[in-house]
């Protein structure tokens, strides 16, 4: 499941490609973000294995972990009955942007 803020970040890297490569180019990279969460809906999934521990959010409560597609960081965590995905970001950008 995709949070809110995580389709925000997914809106904002659209923008970002449609600029940098055109809309084609970017359309595709987008389908390729999603298509790289797709892993995460299966069930009895085992995420430790499919991710590595983001750093960045070290401090939270939760065990975040992260997929890397592209240019850009997919960080997930695992609810009691879904995998969240709660941030999308370009690894381009300042790492202080990521929390």
């Amino acid at each position: 499941m995709w949070t809110s803020r995580a389709a925000k970040d997914l809106e904002k890297i659209t923008k970002f490609y449609i600029d940098l490569y055109g809309h084609s180019k970017a359309r595709q990279i987008v389908m390729e973000l999603r298509q790289k969460t797709e892993v995460l809906e299966h069930e009895n999934v085992d995420t430790s294995k499919i991710g590595a521990i983001d750093d960045a959010f070290i401090h939270l409560n939760y065990d975040y972990r992260k997929l890397l597609q592209h240019h850009c960081k997919i960080t997930y965590r695992e609810g009691i009955f879904k995998i969240y995905v709660v941030r999308v970001f370009d690894t381009r950008q300042h790492p202080n942007k990521n929390k």
